[in-house]
Formats: structure tokens, sequence, C-alpha cells
């Protein structure tokens, strides 16, 4: 239900039941056509990632079409990725709290589109840096636009293993990403200066099959009544309930509990940085400590390991994608697997046990590749295991970030958080991890593997004192809007 009371200006008082109605929807097509839409995404990202990654080695052989280093592939290139993801989250990040997340996904997913088809054109080094730049542009924007829809869309009990799951599908992007570069790489199928762009073709064909399908997600209607267009929100809210009534073939369970909040346009950068620097310090700091420990561990490792193992193992450039197919499906199966712990054993434990225990199992490879005891296969086995636990934590703070702070500030939250943490761990983490790996001694690739292990155990320990538990809770429980009002109608300050 939704009412109105008379409002000055531009805005209104409104008493609604909408949030609650929304959390207590039980699981049904409708939701799994939201994780389609939305989730099919992230398969892009990884398939990016991490085919960049696998084919450095035959970039920068003779006869590529690119005078380009493989040092230059998984280090300045990478890290313009990622600069360009880091802008573009935030530039597309406040666009999302003020235009909707419905236009902005559509928007940021076109921009992914047409950089990487123009990747696969790519006729000298400043034009595949530029338009790596682009590409991590039209991705960053994707961060903050889709964790905010799904945790509007998605009911509260189901919140965490549905947002786990799909920023856990990366890796299964990352698993075709890895296969597609061995068939890409074989020079007995394609040229040499053919087949890696293929491969960048292929990402904006799938792109562009992902647009045709997320034209059916609908706009939050949390975000519709903020912004004044609560009929439109009510009208959505009512025909999904009906759906899903029709489906189940019972009425659906009362909701309970209601909110006034007063409506705006937009908010304002002021309320943004007081709201979060000043009414949430401690969660704005578990944000910093869960993206820079993940940020560096990941961009550092995914853009690094095909070269670890040519450089240390002599595995052929052609064969990388077998092995990191392999801790591609550790990732996936990470979030899979453990994702439910998240909504029923509380995100406070499951958190900081999950970095705490990949930085753990990380400072044991480290040791292992130091004494010379690992393989190329053990020490894919390795990684295998740090990852599965890592893969949860690292889709966990985007769970996080998206789940504590005011409905306002949602998606600049997602971006400014990722954008930091990943500019600090993201940009450096693949440079630094280039220039130690490319030195070809043991000691420097142990030296980067300490690093990243030491920043997660460091977040996990962070969480543990800091994390919020908001398992099954209603966003507006962990964090009242900053709209909400008090029965008098004053706008609430906590």
């Amino acid at each position: 239900m939704t009412t109105a009371q008379a409002g000055t200006g531009r805005t209104a008082t409104i008493t609604t039941s909408i949030p609650a109605r929304l959390d207590r929807l039980p699981w049904s097509r409708w939701h799994w056509s939201i994780v389609i839409g939305l989730g099919t995404v992230w398969i892009l990202d990884g398939l990016e990632v991490t085919l960049v990654g696998n084919i450095a080695s035959r970039l920068a052989e003779p006869g590529s079409g690119l005078p380009i280093t493989s040092g230059e592939v998984t280090g300045l290139a990478a890290a313009l990725y990622v600069a360009g993801a880091c802008l573009g989250a935030l530039f597309w990040g406040r666009l999302t709290d003020i235009w909707g997340r419905k236009k902005l996904f559509m928007i940021t997913l076109g921009v992914y589109l047409g950089a990487t088809a123009l990747t696969a054109v790519a006729f000298d080094t400043w034009w595949f840096f530029l338009f790596r730049f682009l590409t991590g542009f039209g991705i960053g924007g994707e961060y903050a636009a889709i964790n905010s829809a799904i945790d509007e869309l998605i009911p509260a009990q189901y919140r965490g293993r549905v947002d786990l799951a799909i920023n856990g599908s990366y890796w299964l992007g990352a698993v075709g990403g890895a296969l597609l570069s061995v068939v890409a790489l074989n020079t007995s199928i394609f040229p040499a200066n053919v087949g890696w762009r293929l491969t960048f073709a292929l990402g904006a064909v799938l792109a562009l099959v992902i647009l045709l399908v997320r034209r059916h997600v609908p706009e939050s209607p949390r975000w519709l009544l903020i912004h004044g267009r609560d009929e439109e929100a009510e009208r959505l809210v009512s025909s999904i309930e009906e759906r899903i009534a029709a489906e189940r073939g019972e009425p659906l369970p009362r909701a309970e509990g209601e909110m006034t909040i007063r409506q705006r346009k937009r908010t304002t950068f002021t309320e943004i940085g007081r709201a979060v620097f000043a009414r949430y310090r401690k969660r704005s700091t578990l944000g910093f400590a869960l993206f820079i420990g993940q940020a560096f561990l990941y961009n550092a490792i995914t853009f690094g390991f095909g070269a670890i193992l040519t450089r240390f193992f002599d595995v052929p450039s052609g064969h990388t994608g077998y092995y990191f197919a392999v801790i591609a499906l550790g990732n996936f199966l990470g979030p899979l697997l453990l994702g439910k712990l998240f909504d029923t054993v509380g995100r406070r434990v499951m958190i900081s046990g999950t970095y705490l225990l990949s930085g753990l199992l990380l400072f044991g490879t480290a040791w292992l590749f130091d004494q010379g005891s690992l393989s190329a296969t053990t020490l894919t086995a390795c990684w295998c295991a740090v990852l599965f636990f890592a893969s949860a934590g690292a889709s966990s703070a985007y769970l996080t970030v998206s789940e504590i702070f005011p409905m306002e500030t949602r998606a600049m939250s997602i971006a400014f958080f990722y954008a930091i943490g990943t500019a600090a761990g993201g940009i450096s983490g693949p440079l630094l991890f280039a220039e130690l790996t490319n030195t070809g001694v043991v000691g420097d690739t142990v030296l980067a593997f300490q690093i990243g292990a030491g920043l997660m155990c460091a977040a996990g320990i962070v969480v543990a004192f800091l994390a919020v538990n908001a398992e099954r809770r209603s966003l507006e429980d962990i964090a009242a809007p900053l709209s909400v009002t008090d029965p008098e109608g004053k706008t609430a300050s906590t």
C-alpha cells in the first residue's frame, strides 16, 4: 500500500509498504529472470580479464599484429583496464543514483560492447591501450548499477547467496575465456594475428545478446519510490505479486511493515559524504579493507598467472588456458557452495573466515613456491584452494557495501569503495606483480604472493571487529534511507 500526503514543490511525503512486500516474496521464476538478466555481465568481465591474461604471451610474439610486450599486456594494459573501471564506477555510479538503475545498466553495457569490438581491430599499441581503458570504463559502471538493482529486487532472506552467486559468475566467464584462449592461440586453426581478435569480437557479440535480454529487467521499485514515481512503483510491484501468486496457485503472505519517506529528485554530494564518512565511519573502514585486500590479490594474480606458468614452469603460451580454467572453476564453486552460509551462519563469521583462510593458504603456497616444491599442476591446485575461499570473500565485498549504506547513496557507495579499493590494489597490483614476475627471480614472485596474502588476512581481522550483521534483514533496517521521516514528517537523522 502506498499513500501520499500533500507535498511542497516537487516532493511529497508518502507512506509505503513496498520494500516489505518485495522482501516477503517467495523465490520464483521472476527472480530467476532478474538473475539471468543482470548476472550474465560478470561472465563477460571474467571472459575479458582472463583472455587478456592468457593471450599476453601470444600478443608479444612476432606476427601478432601489435608491437607490444607481454609485460605491457599484463602490466600497463591491465592497469589501464582497471583505471577505466575505477573512473567508470564513479562516473556512472553517480548517474545511477540520479537516473535510475535500469537506464544505467543498459548504457554501461553498450559502452562495454563498443569498446570491446574496437579492441578487436587494434592496429597499434596506443589503440589497444585506449580501448582497454574504455572497456573497463563500461564495466566499472556495471558494478554500481547492477549490484544496486540486485539488492533492491531480491528478497532479504536470499540476498546474500544470490549476490555472491551472481558476482561469482565472473568465473564462469573466466573458464570460458581460458578454454577459448586455447583455441584462439592455436595457430593451426587461426593465424597469430587473427585468433586473439576473434576472442574480443565474441565478447562484443555476447554483450549484444545480454543487452537484448536485459531490456525486460524492471527499474528498482525502491528507487522509483524515492524519486517521486510511487504510482509506477505500485503498479510494478502489484504486477510482480500477481505473477508470483498465479505461479504458486495461492495468495502471498501478508507483508509486515511500512515506512514514511519524503521524496526527492537527487541526493547531494554533501549528504552522501555525511552519510558515508560521518554517520557510518566504521562501515566505511570495513568497505575499504574488503576492497583493497581482494583487489590486490585478484587483479595481480588474474592478470599474471599465465606469465608465471610460462616463465617458471615452461608451460607453452597456448596451454596456459587449461590451468586457468581449473582455478576459475574453483573460484566459481566458492560463492556457489558457500553462499547460503552467508545468509544462515551470518556475514561476520563467513566474510572474516573466507578472507583469513584464503590469506593463510596463500602464505602456505608462497612458502612451497619458494622451496621449489611446486609444479605447474600443484601450483594450480594450491591456487584453486586459495581462490575457493577468496572468491566467496571477494564477492561478499560487493554485497557488503551495497547493503550497509542508505538507499540514496547505494550506487555511489558501491562505486566509491570499488574505485578507491581497486585503485589501491587493482592498479598497483598488476604493475607491481608484472614487474616482480618478469625478473624471473623466485623470491620476487614469492614477495608478491605474500603481499596479497597479508592484505587478505588484515581485511579478515577488520571484518571480525566491524562487520554488520545484515543477514536476512531488509535494506531499510540495515541502513534507513536518508528520506525516511518520523510520523511528524521530520527527516530521520539516524
